[in-house]
């Protein structure tokens, strides 16, 4: 069996779409879904399957659909996808300091999308003008460096027209999760 993470969209947000972790557990682990942990309230969760990602995530919306009464969309990344994108930071050390430097908060962040954007789609965010924001796109995940807050960032705007549904994780969330696939790892 491969490990594999799920990212809810939208939930436990502004006191929106409230679901609680210990009851999604139950609820994936009643439902066939091995080896399920979840990793703070914003729906990241790590499981064990045989099947593949259109199957699991359709299988995970229809569990959170009869358990708790909400439409979510989910994200699927592998493992093997999870790590590469933590370890293929597009950002220079430098940009990257430079930004926690200026930023209220959390600075760089990576936007999870379902498939890659269109090229039509594309073209419009790369013609727009992020100021001092950076992005940079590998395949279907959006590396984003913000320059001052993520919440007044009118390139965070742009993200989700890039190609919904989309699910954004600030880059510790990421680390974290690479951290605990690795423990589920060791452990098999």
């Amino acid at each position: 069996m491969a490990i594999h993470i799920a990212l809810l969209r939208g939930i436990n947000v502004g006191g929106k779409n409230k679901i609680k972790m210990a009851e999604l557990r139950e609820a994936l682990a009643t439902s066939g879904f091995a080896r399920v942990q979840t990793y703070i309230q914003s729906g990241n969760i790590l499981f064990e399957s045989d099947q593949e990602e259109p199957e699991l995530a359709r299988q995970i919306e229809q569990v959170i659909e009869n358990s708790f009464g909400l439409s979510i969309r989910v994200i699927i990344r592998s493992a093997a996808e999870l790590e590469h994108i933590a370890a293929n930071c597009p950002f220079t050390e430098a940009q990257v300091a430079q930004a926690k430097a200026s930023c209220e908060g959390e600075c760089l962040y990576v936007s999870m999308m379902l498939e890659a954007p269109k090229p039509d789609k594309l073209s419009k965010l790369e013609a727009f003008d992020a100021g001092a924001d950076q992005w940079a796109l590998t395949g279907r995940d959006l590396y984003l460096l913000f320059a001052e807050s993520v919440r007044n960032s009118k390139l965070a705007v742009q993200v989700d027209k890039l190609s919904p549904p989309t699910t954004v994780r600030n880059w510790n969330t990421v680390n974290k999760l690479v951290s605990l696939v690795r423990e589920m790892e060791g452990q098999a």
